[in-house]
């Protein structure tokens, strides 16, 4: 039998530094919502340590996706870890209607802005106010990138999709105002890239 779990290598680097940043951010119970989970491995670890009062709902458009998901929950069997749901961050309707924070790792660089923009105002839609919007991944700032490996990256994943790249971390910044999100709280992290919270301000 195939074992449909996807491994990120990357997720092995980031895990902790990420959690880190959001241990402190994170409410001490309610639903965390996690757009364009990929493998699930982030979901899994981060339901390990949050404990049972704080359920993470993972999500992904890609069935693949969602199918290594669910086998990393199975293997840990964790109570606050959701079977995945099918959701495109561009959509109007998502199939969660409320969550007390949203997480979003390294998606908004490899997909259309169209999902940035749908992912503020569907993050808007489903939290409360003060809830917590995560993003986390590489940025450019002040129209520049933070480093020469970040510029190359940002060639390649343009020659690989137009409509992808690093985005300009102030543009992030006003599209979320304009959904309905406060001044953004930047950490920076591990590899070039940053830890950017919002929160939900109306």
């Amino acid at each position: 039998m195939i074992d449909p779990r996807l491994h990120a290598p990357a997720v092995a680097r980031n895990r902790v530094p990420i959690w880190n940043v959001l241990k402190p951010n994170l409410p001490a119970r309610g639903l965390v919502l996690e757009i364009a989970s990929g493998s699930g491995e982030h979901a899994v670890h981060f339901a390990q340590l949050a404990g049972p009062n704080l359920v993470f709902q993972p999500t992904d458009q890609n069935a693949d996706a969602r199918a290594s998901i669910d086998a990393w929950a199975a293997r840990v069997q964790l109570s606050n870890i959701r079977p995945s749901l099918p959701l495109d961050a561009a959509q109007d309707v998502w199939p969660v209607d409320r969550a007390d924070a949203v997480l979003c790792i390294n998606m908004i660089h490899i997909s259309p802005w169209a999902a940035t923009i749908g992912l503020m105002r569907g993050a808007v839609r489903v939290l409360p106010p003060g809830g917590l919007l995560f993003l986390y991944g590489p940025y450019r700032r002040n129209g520049a990138h933070t480093a020469d490996s970040n510029e190359a990256f940002d060639a390649d994943l343009r020659r690989r999709n137009p409509e992808w790249g690093v985005r300009d971390l102030e543009e992030v910044a006003q599209a979320a105002a304009e959904a309905g999100f406060g001044v953004p709280q930047v950490e920076e992290m591990p590899a070039n890239n940053l830890s950017v919270l919002f929160r939900r301000t109306a």
